[in-house]
């Protein structure tokens, strides 16, 4: 989402660095490009304004000038301003009695129905007992959409006839989550293409009717200058208590993304990350910055990683490092956890200086890589994948041949292997878990 401008924020700071010392005009003429930056990734211009004002202000003086490394320290001053406007990390209240509602609202396509699942499923990992609640009754398929995502996720949907106006149904579900010890009530509710009076006298009825402890609005950061808006609106007549940005995977230009708590004063709650249920990262300020000035994002890619792996399952494989019998069946096993992670293409980018690797490689080259990997060890027999050294010549012709690849497919796959297994014997040393080392 933030590629363009962390490209151009990145050249900009290399500049400043290769001039050693700084005078006014050389921050000056590089803040005119952070400028220039803020303003092409559509950030609010009163928001980019006070921004740049900021940096100014600590840039020009002692804190830079009597640095050792003043470019650096522009760039600490720039990330920490960046931190102030994308503001402070805010939890959902989940205090008091429950059940505790959680209301979900926004225009028609921003994603509230996939995002009320995602809630739910975020919400259920953190020991809750979530329920789904269907009302939005206008929209077709709507309630449907929300049934099926229940029951992939075994998740239970509330769910009543369309002709039951969705004030009734909110406060229907209220008393059956009360009888079934639920202790979220998440209400998926109706959008429309635009804001109309209409449907924000329904959504402030369901306000009056179940008294939710959180209203979120839901809102498509694909949108732009207009999500801004958007929330805005939704603001002075329900009092959001929470922002959630969708889309935030896809290629926005990221200024909804910096301008909207500013703007607003709402505060951002949860980034949508991509269509999978799991798909939801709670919001975090400082790593986002650090993400759009490409210097990574560890901690979030730490947290995708003890989510997505087998704490058992991880034992064991440290296990069979500390005694040498990591093979390439425990390898493929290893490469499916890496895969729940999320698109590889994205993990890159939260490792430190690996974000313009990421962009020059094709967008699909490490997953067809992957899916190479696996349909090679797939073709391998049980023994063959627990014992690479019976491969001769004539094993890996016909792995080759049965995998789709080459012979030197093959064998660049070995080499690899057994690279990697001389990197997790010098890891099992040190809390040694297979790739999820790789992660701590």
């Amino acid at each position: 989402m933030f590629e363009n401008l962390s490209d151009k924020l990145q050249a900009t700071f290399e500049k400043l660095a290769r001039k050693g010392r700084l005078s006014d005009s050389d921050v000056d003429a590089g803040l005119r490009d952070v400028r220039l930056a803020l303003l092409e990734a559509d950030v609010n211009y009163k928001v980019v304004k006070e921004l740049i004002a900021a940096i100014r202000e600590r840039a020009i003086g002692a804190e830079v000038t009597k640095s050792l490394s003043p470019a650096q320290q522009v760039i600490k001053i720039v990330n920490e301003e960046l931190v102030h406007v994308l503001g402070e990390p805010a939890k959902l209240d989940l205090s008091g009695q429950s059940p505790h509602i959680i209301m979900l609202v926004g225009l028609q396509g921003s994603g509230k129905t996939t995002m009320a699942a995602k809630l739910a499923l975020f919400l259920r990992k953190d020991g809750q007992k979530p329920l789904l609640v269907a009302a939005d009754p206008y929209r077709p398929a709507a309630i449907a959409q929300l049934e099926v995502l229940g029951r992939q996720l075994d998740i239970p949907v509330h769910a009543e006839d369309p002709r039951v106006r969705p004030p009734e149904v909110a406060a229907h579900a209220l008393k059956r989550a009360a009888n079934g010890a639920f202790s979220v009530i998440i209400l998926d509710t109706a959008g429309r293409l635009q804001i109309d009076e209409q449907m924000m006298a329904e959504l402030e009825q369901i306000k009056r009717q179940v008294r939710p402890a959180e209203i979120l609005l839901v809102a498509d950061a694909m949108t732009g200058q207009e999500a801004v808006q958007v929330a805005e609106g939704f603001n002075q007549r329900l009092g959001l208590t929470g922002l959630i940005l969708t889309k935030v995977d896809g290629d926005a230009r990221g200024g909804a993304a910096i301008s909207i708590r500013k703007v607003t004063g709402v505060p951002i709650k949860f980034l949508g990350t991509g269509e999978k249920t799991d798909a939801l990262e709670p919001y975090y300020p400082d790593r986002l910055a650090s993400r759009i000035l490409g210097m990574g994002d560890m901690l979030s890619l730490i947290e995708k990683a003890e989510s997505a792996f087998d704490q058992q399952q991880a034992q064991k494989m440290e296990e069979k490092l500390r005694t040498a019998s990591f093979n390439l069946e425990d390898f493929l096993e290893q490469l499916h956890e890496i895969k729940k992670m999320g698109p590889i293409s994205q993990l890159l980018e939260m490792i430190p200086g690996m974000s313009q690797v990421s962009r020059q490689m094709p967008a699909d080259m490490t997953e067809k890589q992957m899916k190479r990997v696996e349909a090679i060890i797939n073709s391998m027999t049980a023994q063959e994948r627990r014992d690479p050294r019976v491969l001769n010549g004539s094993r890996k012709r016909r792995i080759a041949l049965g995998s789709g690849t080459s012979v030197q497919d093959v064998n660049q796959l070995l080499s690899q292997f057994r690279d990697m297994q001389r990197m997790m014997k010098q890891m099992s040393s040190n809390k040694g878990r297979g790739l999820f080392s790789l992660f701590q």
